[in-house]
């Protein structure tokens, strides 16, 4: 039998060197497999392998912003990381003794019965690494490392190996794998029931408990689809004891391991800030979107529905390429709609163009529109080619000057990409090189 692959938590306080450290794990020994395309430092999670062993690993820096509706107080970013966690790295710093936050994340870390690696990052900082220092945080496996000198990579590496399960992270190139995703009691665990009924075989069905992701694997039209219906994420704040409190590293988990997402707002609790969120989430991790109303039925006046949906346009409109639904799991209404969405757009994200459409594409746009420029130098915009193995549909654009490119010129572009070639439910991705220098500028 397969064993699950592992989840890999890093953890600690600010600037201590998480990133490096995440980025280092990545870049040594050939360890990545994929981190996936589209995505950016927020999504904080990348598939990763050592010795043959493919696990997930995830940084959470993107949970310590104060403003951000993710932020959780340390105690809660412990707490939570461990339940979703196989192995959990502290990271702290040589050159600081140990503060009281670093002793509340060991405790929390140890408590939660995981296997812990401390890693005393910085040491060529101090003159002489005192790691004994550090263990009176009562944690046994830990290494000094400097991620800047590259001291202690290697050691640290096989310290985390060893805690590896032997696991092969594979995606099935026939298989499509569709995330349910939302705040709690919108209607996840109805629509993934309604979406199961409307099954023409069933495959493999895999019961979960609540506050892990639920799978079903069924077959629509010939094609496999796995269903992933995750728990619910919460408001900072509004975080409950058990089983049904926030989840947040396993809903990354399930966004990371699926193809599309649906996004399931409550007809009767719409513009919620936390669902932009998660909806710019699956747009940072390069997935398809659907955007699903459910409860539809529970709406008594009907005629809202062009109202309701022009207010959504207004506030999801950093993802004006994903599809809307309405839909009631319990009358049935729009749930095979959202199955056809979704083969569709499993097809789009396919979608090979020829190099010569491309390139008339590119010479006519700017032909309409050409780029400003800043001081004198004009962003020149030469040829385009589409990345032959991304994820998501990606092109790169090569010219000079491109770092003075507007980002209005850049929505101009993809607006105009897509009026021929409509690209439903997916983002796609710009790569603007400069030829001359062979360096890639901004991405899009």
């Amino acid at each position: 039998m397969t064993k699950k692959a592992s989840v890999v938590a890093i953890v600690g306080r600010a600037n201590v060197g998480k990133s490096s450290l995440f980025n280092s794990i990545l870049g040594r020994r050939e360890t990545i497999v994929a981190r996936e395309p589209g995505t950016t430092r927020d999504s904080i999670m990348a598939k990763a392998s050592i010795d043959k062993k493919d696990f997930w690993l995830v940084d959470t820096a993107g949970l310590k912003d104060p403003a951000d509706e993710f932020e959780l107080s340390i105690q809660d970013q412990i707490r939570e990381t461990s339940a979703a966690a196989d192995v959990i790295i502290l990271v702290v710093e040589a050159d600081v003794p140990p503060v009281e936050e670093d002793r509340r994340l060991a405790t929390a870390a140890l408590k939660s019965s995981k296997p812990v690696i401390l890693v005393i990052n910085k040491i060529d900082k101090v003159k002489e690494a005192d790691l004994g220092l550090w263990q009176r945080l009562g944690i046994k496996d830990m290494i000094g490392t400097s991620t800047t000198q590259k001291l202690g990579i290697d050691e640290f590496l096989d310290k985390l190996s060893a805690k590896l399960a032997s696991a092969v992270i594979r995606q099935s190139k026939n298989k499509i794998s569709l995330a349910i995703l939302g705040r709690p009691n919108v209607g996840k665990s109805s629509l993934f029931n309604a979406l199961a009924a409307k099954q023409q075989a069933l495959v493999a069905p895999q019961a979960g408990t609540t506050r892990d992701v639920n799978r079903l694997s069924l077959n629509y039209h010939g094609q496999e689809v796995e269903l992933a219906d995750t728990a619910g994420i919460r408001r900072r704040g509004r975080i409950e004891s058990g089983v049904e409190k926030f989840s947040l590293l396993r809903t990354l988990t399930a966004i990371e391991q699926s193809d599309i997402c649906v996004l399931v707002m409550d007809v009767n609790e719409l513009n919620v800030q936390l669902d932009q969120k998660i909806a710019g989430m699956v747009k940072s991790s390069g997935k398809g979107l659907i955007l699903v109303v459910s409860k539809w039925d529970t709406l008594e006046d009907r005629a809202k529905r062009d109202q309701i949906a022009a207010a959504i346009a207004a506030h999801f409109d950093f993802v004006p390429w994903a599809p809307l639904v309405f839909t009631s799991a319990a009358s049935g209404q729009n749930v095979t709609k959202i199955l056809e969405l979704v083969l569709e757009i499993a097809v789009v994200r396919k979608l090979k163009i020829k190099t010569t459409e491309l390139n008339r594409w590119l010479t006519s746009v700017t032909a309409q529109h050409h780029p400003a420029g800043v001081r004198g130098a004009v962003p020149k915009l030469r040829y385009i080619v589409q990345e032959e193995d991304a994820e998501l549909p990606s092109f790169k654009i090569f010219g000079a000057n491109l770092k003075l490119l507007h980002w209005s010129y850049r929505r101009y572009l993809e607006r105009q990409l897509r009026e021929v070639w409509p690209f439903v439910g997916t983002p796609i991705k710009f790569w603007f090189i400069n030829k001359e220098q062979s360096t890639v500028s901004n991405k899009q």
